[in-house]
């Protein structure tokens, strides 16, 4: 699995400055790979899912949390498909971090400071909030807007720097980003898998007809 290997080398790079999120640009390339060599290795992370676990479909999307059009889809179409499908039993909802950028990979560290049980909130305010956080004009401003967003989700300063510096849960969560992106050929975000088939992101309307199709189908093969 090589296609994000020199992303991941900057994002770990930036990971191993400090406990505080550090700006991965400022890495050389050769540090860059002197602290992937000194990360552990990584274990991938088990899907955190939205829905009922026997839903006759499984939704998959990848996203980034610096991604405009993830946050617009998140805002305009995630509360359809939650109500329409989710809520109902009908699809079984999980989101993948990409980490397309180091910002990006502080960001999911935070998503999953807290727990499971607050990943899906957590990641809802980061996408809700995002030209807020995201307006700054360097990597400690930027940090300074996540841990505002970490305390509105109950997390203490502590708890935040324990997190971004838990080199073995950055390692786990490049390690699953690596792992899910490059079986599913992700190369941008947002993308879906919906039924085991990769789908661009697209008006709610041409989603909903590929939702339909494939609930159409699961119900015939059931």
């Amino acid at each position: 699995m090589t296609l994000f290997r020199p992303v991941i080398a900057a994002l770990v790079a930036a990971m191993t400055v400090a406990a505080v999120p550090a700006v991965a640009q400022d890495a050389k390339p050769a540090e860059n790979a002197q602290a992937a060599e000194q990360m552990p290795e990584g274990r991938v992370l088990p899907d955190i899912a939205l829905g009922e676990a026997n839903a006759p479909l499984t939704i998959v999307e990848y996203a980034s949390f610096t991604c405009p059009h993830c946050a617009a889809f998140h805002d305009e179409n995630l509360p359809k498909l939650k109500a329409e499908y989710i809520d109902t039993g009908k699809v079984r909802f999980i989101q993948r971090d990409v980490y397309f950028d180091a910002v990006g990979l502080w960001a999911g560290i935070l998503a999953r400071c807290g727990g499971d049980e607050k990943y899906y909130p957590v990641a809802d305010m980061l996408f809700d909030e995002q030209k807020t956080w995201l307006d700054a004009k360097t990597g400690d401003e930027i940090a300074a807007n996540l841990r505002k967003i970490g305390a509105k989700a109950g997390m203490t300063p502590d708890q935040m720097d324990a997190c971004w510096a838990d080199k073995q849960k950055v390692a786990d969560l490049v390690a699953t980003f690596q792992k899910h992106a490059t079986e599913d050929k992700i190369d941008g975000t947002p993308s879906f898998v919906i039924g085991g088939e990769k789908v661009q992101n697209q008006p709610w309307e041409d989603m909903k007809k590929i939702i339909d199709a494939k609930l159409a189908e699961a119900g015939k093969q059931g």
